[in-house]
């Protein structure tokens, strides 16, 4: 990252951001336009909440078709039923990303291990914390190298720093880095990817992008493919201004992947058909 007093403004100067910054604006206008929005617009939270979590459940490995998600009732994988899990805990946390908000701006880091807690639905010694020297981390869709004990915290703690202290930039290379940051440090010993593309999601509300939470970057970033996340992660890993530039282009085609969803939602709405 740039070392300038406000670097997260710094990277929307890169090459292109600016560019991704206005079609995202763009495409969230639009839909916030639409004239169900003005009646129906729980409705349309609601589904867009179905729908990000089926996406980012799909991105770790729990591709279920939305009709499945929305079937379902027992998510407790039992008889070890990983899929199940995985979609349950991708449910809870943006169940969960609302009640957050308030915190976000205050204490980044206090929400990380609450995201992590309600994911991993488990008290055990390692939930709700970053990991420590020695512990595995289970993220088998993610191979990059895992950075130490001490570079993560490290790196929490700068990135935290930056959340609190605000600054200028654009909620889409706030939400971009917060996203790519976690996924490269994966901090937590399970449920990584979960908990990255749930702070990206908070990052976009509470920012009031998307205040009302109906454009699921989740659903973008499972529509691009597992391939081209990873590939796009693997820009941001490499620290170069056009592999941080691409990611964050990345996050953004996602976002307005999401705009476009609910769009559909809104036309199925207003048909009566949804």
């Amino acid at each position: 990252m740039s070392t300038t007093a406000d670097p997260l403004a710094a990277l929307g100067a890169l090459p292109g951001v600016a560019d991704s910054v206005d079609s995202v604006r763009k495409a969230v206008d639009r839909v916030y336009g639409h004239r169900v929005m003005r009646r129906r617009s729980t409705a349309v939270t609601s589904e867009a909440a179905l729908r990000g979590a089926r996406g980012s459940a799909a991105l770790s490995g729990a591709d279920w078709p939305l009709e499945e998600v929305r079937r379902r009732s027992d998510f407790s994988g039992v008889g070890g039923d990983e899929e199940a899990r995985t979609v349950g805990a991708a449910l809870r946390l943006t169940a969960e990303a609302g009640q957050l908000l308030s915190i976000w701006r205050q204490s980044p880091l206090r929400v990380l291990a609450r995201l992590h807690l309600v994911a991993a639905a488990d008290s055990g010694d390692t939930v709700g914390r970053p990991r420590q020297g020695g512990e595995p981390v289970d993220e088998p869709l993610v191979e990059l190298a895992l950075p130490d004990a001490q570079e993560v915290a490290g790196r929490l703690e700068g990135l935290s720093g930056l959340i609190i202290a605000g600054g200028s930039a654009p909620a889409l290379v706030t939400a971009a880095v917060v996203h790519g940051e976690l996924l490269a440090l994966r901090p937590f010993g399970s449920y990584n990817g979960l908990v990255a593309r749930t702070a990206e999601r908070i990052v976009l509300v509470g920012s009031g992008l998307d205040p009302k939470s109906i454009c699921p970057a989740e659903v973008g970033h499972a529509e691009q493919g597992r391939a081209e996340y990873l590939a796009a992660l693997e820009g941001y890993v490499s620290g170069t201004p056009e592999g941080v530039a691409a990611w964050i282009a990345h996050c953004g085609r996602s976002v307005e992947f999401g705009a476009r969803e609910s769009t559909a939602v809104c036309e199925a709405l207003q048909r009566g058909a949804a």
